[in-house]
């Protein structure tokens, strides 16, 4: 069975960091890419960033850019999102879903994504 399991979530004054995971099972991350994504209550489901798990080319929301980082083990079937300098704007649920390579460098499109998470809660209050 195919899928995707997001953890790492929780509570964070601004400014602090979390780190997020994101577990496959049941396929060979290495030949796909993974995306992060959020969606904040009422709002729309968001790209946040995107990870080749190839050749680890990556691609990040211009708001995000500089403050989170994606990053792939390939071994462990694992993605990671690592989420520095963090502000309520921040806060979110995210889910981590599969889609062909490559990412889109541009805007993704939502629906080229499958197999998603459940979703991590990230909360940012102080």
């Amino acid at each position: 069975q195919v899928q995707l399991v997001e953890s790492g979530g929780g509570l964070v004054q601004p400014g602090g960091s979390l780190r997020l995971s994101c577990t496959g099972s049941g396929f060979n991350l290495s030949y796909w890419a993974i995306g992060w994504f959020r969606q904040a209550p009422g709002k729309e489901r968001e790209e946040v960033s995107c990870i080749d798990m190839r050749d680890g080319t990556t691609v990040y929301k211009h708001s995000v850019q500089g403050r989170f980082t994606i990053s792939r083990d390939n071994a462990k079937n694992t993605v990671y999102l690592q989420m520095n300098s963090l502000a309520p704007e921040d806060t979110a649920i995210y889910y981590c879903a599969r889609k062909f390579r490559p990412c889109n460098p541009v805007d993704e499109v939502l629906s080229d994504f499958g197999s998603w998470g459940q979703g991590t809660q990230v909360t940012v209050s102080s």
